[in-house]
């Protein structure tokens, strides 16, 4: 038996080593699947980052409306789709004050 042993020596050493290799080429912590599973989680990040981009940008402009000088026609269209102020096909004169 130990005659045999010393004859495929090599041979049982290369095996364990290869099967070792594949293993870990394919489930080690940096292994086939885990790319797979990191890059998955990489594409679902970016998503969440372009959608919180998205959502900073609309915050920017809502904060820009926030000020002392108002667009009057834009507040005027907010009013209307909300409050379903008007009637389509209406006409609207706007009157500027000079009030000093």
């Amino acid at each position: 038996m130990l005659g045999k042993l010393k004859k495929n020596y090599f041979l049982l050493i290369s095996t364990f080593l290869i099967l070792y290799f594949f293993f870990n080429l394919l489930d080690g912590e940096r292994g086939l699947f885990s790319y797979f599973k990191k890059k998955e989680i990489l594409i679902n990040l970016k998503i969440e980052e372009n959608d919180l981009s998205n959502k900073i940008k609309d915050l920017e402009f809502k904060n820009s409306l926030l000020s002392t000088k108002l667009d009057l026609d834009y507040v005027e269209t907010l009013i209307r789709e909300k409050f379903m102020f008007g009637k389509e096909g209406e006409t609207l004169y706007i009157i500027k004050r000079n009030d000093n």
